[in-house]
């Protein structure tokens, strides 16, 4: 047997991860979950491309674009966190996981304001279908960011390398949800 084949037998593909596998499992579930509805949500798209143009237009892409820079200046900052708990830099790693968390808050508190403005102007998950995929596929991310927020507040208190790289990789999907969401959602019409 050649040295590769027994390095492969070894180090199973999946032994490269990072984080545990179950983590894996999820995060790829979420992502065909989100997929699915994106593809739906474009499916219905084309059915009324100047109706879903025209309710785009209420949207908030400004604060779209605030919140892409909150959310991958927190994946960082996770990044961050899960060199520092690998080093043995327990309490660097609690202020990254922290403030990554804390960018987590502000995120919620920036689509709350964006939600809030849309339900003052009347325009509700009835108003059009474009609402209502808008609403779903946002309204499912945020509580995914809300869930992250928890995930990376527990670790904060007991930061180890492995929960550390675990609760990034989830953090880090939901970095790449919102990069999927982003241009479908807001920029492109």
């Amino acid at each position: 047997m050649t040295r590769a084949a027994s390095d492969r037998i070894a180090n199973p593909p999946g032994d490269e991860l990072p984080g545990e596998l179950m983590i894996w499992v999820l995060i790829v579930s979420e992502l065909l979950v989100f997929g699915a509805g994106l593809a739906a949500f474009l499916a219905v798209r084309v059915t009324d491309p100047e109706g879903f143009a025209a309710a785009q237009s209420h949207l908030h892409r400004a604060a779209a674009g605030v919140n892409t820079l909150i959310l991958v200046t927190s994946g960082w900052l996770a990044a961050l966190a899960t060199r520092a708990a690998a080093k043995g830099r327990v309490l660097q790693a609690r202020w990254l996981l922290s403030g990554a968390a804390l960018l987590g808050i502000v995120f919620l508190a920036v689509k709350a304001t964006e939600f809030a403005d849309l339900s003052a102007k009347g325009i509700t998950t009835d108003t059009h279908a474009f609402f209502t995929f808008s609403y779903l596929l946002t309204g499912f991310h945020a509580a995914h960011v809300a869930a992250g927020i928890v995930l990376l507040t527990y670790v904060t208190f007991r930061p180890r390398p492995d929960t550390t790289e675990t609760v990034a990789a989830f953090w880090h999907m939901v970095d790449l949800v919102w990069m999927m969401l982003l241009p479908v959602i807001y920029l492109v019409s």
